[in-house]
């Protein structure tokens, strides 16, 4: 029990929703082009998400490029201090002093990991999507359903209101199944992070090598589970589940996927590869620079434990 509640997980957990607060920050505007283009069908992506950027900044204003940072940042400071809290702590249940880790072992705490971060953060993603979205320009010319939002609280209260409790975790489905998009990039970075370790025989690595491994790992995973995320993002919104309640939510993912198509599906994924490599790798940078931080300031002796 002292294993799963300890201080070294504390730190693992903060570190990492920091580092994720940090990175989401610093390229924000590229998940605001990733959002428009997963969830307004009318919209075409550029050649380069950068074009993606201008055209919104042009259309709507250099603001709207930040909207629902607040929200968003919280959201994935909540959700990543979770998931790398209960990584760290499964994995020092199962292995003793680091030895014994394997791939399979991270991918299989990983894939835990993810199902308890999405049953118990699901709510504030949905939340954070509606906010990020109301009063946006779609290319659709599809009409905003959605009430005015005064910020994270007001949407859980409209939402439960309007559209009921079942609402708010509307995206589950998908995103239990997206929990092998974090699981694999953890996996990865895991593996990529020993196998560097123990050629170049060093403690730690450069921060170069962090960021590379981190967004290497990360534009595995996504490229693999790309259109699920947008399956994700579209229920999220309430596009699928909010416009008819003839047919089931499986239909009407049926449905998107029959319209859109193969290629449909990847939509966007040129910004979304941008925004989620460049954050996971400069993420992963910042969180194994502040463990590292927080552990000698603390005065730890030895090797830090990752």
């Amino acid at each position: 029990m002292t294993k799963l509640f300890s201080y070294e997980n504390f730190v693992h957990a903060l570190a990492g929703g920091t580092g994720s607060g940090i990175a989401m920050t610093a390229f924000f505007p590229l998940d605001t082009v990733r959002i428009r283009l997963q969830v307004d069908d009318a919209r075409k992506a550029r050649s380069l998400p950068f074009y993606d950027v201008v055209d919104i900044a042009q259309e709507e204003g250099v603001l709207s490029l930040y909207k629902g940072l607040y929200p968003v940042v919280t959201s994935l400071v909540c959700s990543n201090f979770v998931y790398f809290y209960t990584f760290r702590a499964l994995r020092s249940v199962l292995t003793s002093d680091g030895h014994g880790q394997s791939a399979l072992q991270d991918l299989l705490i990983g894939t835990v990991a993810g199902v308890v971060n999405v049953l118990t953060t699901t709510p504030l993603w949905v939340a954070n999507t509606r906010l990020k979205l109301q009063g946006t320009k779609l290319k659709s010319g599809e009409p905003s359903h959605y009430p005015h939002y005064d910020g994270m609280i007001d949407a859980f209260v409209k939402i439960i209101r309007q559209e009921g409790v079942k609402a708010l975790w509307s995206s589950t489905i998908p995103s239990l199944i997206l929990v092998c998009n974090p699981a694999m990039h953890f996996m990865m970075y895991e593996a990529m992070k020993r196998r560097l370790r123990n050629r170049l025989s060093v403690k730690e690595l450069s921060a170069l090598s962090y960021f590379l491994i981190g967004g290497l790992a990360k534009c595995v995973a996504t490229t693999a589970t790309y259109p699920i995320q947008v399956i994700q993002a579209k229920l999220r919104a309430g596009q699928l589940s909010g416009n008819s309640t003839k047919h089931s939510e499986f239909a009407k993912i049926l449905h998107l996927l029959r319209s859109r198509g193969i290629i449909g599906m990847y939509k966007g994924l040129e910004a979304k590869l941008l925004q989620t490599v460049l954050t996971a790798a400069l993420m992963f940078l910042c969180y194994e620079k502040i463990v590292v931080f927080v552990f000698r300031l603390m005065g730890f002796q030895g090797p830090v434990k990752k």
